[in-house]
């Protein structure tokens, strides 16, 4: 007998701890969206931490796994990057094989001109990642800069759900929705 869900388990209740404590602020902030919240979830916070970064990386690992061929994870630059790294080394570490990639906001002026960064995915399966996910916004731009150059994005996976409204636009897009951590479970909902 294995003790692997017990473990993964407790991966996902380490990371939802450490977000609790570290990366929840409450106050009066704005969102990118414009709205107004109690409450702000800066995942940057432990998302570059060095006790973190292994947590989220196997609960995301967990997350994605039952999506079959999957060459490479990423998003747009910079709420993605880490989360994307993360996956990388602790899918290497199981013997597992995503790439990652990072999307600009705007294609480079320069060198290659390119908006997609990383190990070429034009006709691969890939994965759009995002931390904390509010409108959909970020996703959908990195949707849309996947497509121009051939990939095929056959989910999103975010870290923590603010439940927002960001996986009725996922969806509507035609994109499956994937969330790691919801608001329940960080006492927020």
């Amino acid at each position: 007998m294995t003790n692997e869900p017990i473990v993964r388990a407790d991966a996902r209740r380490q990371l939802i701890d450490f977000i609790s404590a570290d990366a929840v602020f409450h106050g009066d902030f704005t969102l990118t969206s414009g709205k107004k919240a109690s409450y702000y979830v800066d995942l940057r916070r432990v998302s570059l931490d060095h006790r973190v970064a292994p947590l989220i990386g196997r609960v995301m690992l967990d997350l994605i796994a039952d999506v079959p061929d999957v060459a490479a994870v990423g998003g747009m630059t910079m709420g993605a990057d880490p989360i994307a790294a993360a996956i990388l080394h602790q899918g290497a570490a199981r013997g597992l094989a995503y790439d990652a990639f990072v999307v600009r906001k705007e294609p480079k002026d320069h060198g290659r001109g390119k908006q997609v960064e990383g190990p070429d995915v034009s006709g691969k399966r890939v994965i759009v990642l995002e931390d904390t996910s509010t409108t959909g916004g970020s996703p959908l731009k990195a949707i849309e800069a996947l497509r121009k150059i051939g990939a095929e994005v056959v989910a999103v996976a975010v870290v923590v759900d603010r439940a927002t409204g960001a996986r009725e636009v996922i969806e509507g897009a035609g994109v499956p929705y994937l969330a790691a951590i919801g608001l329940d479970d960080l006492g927020l909902a």
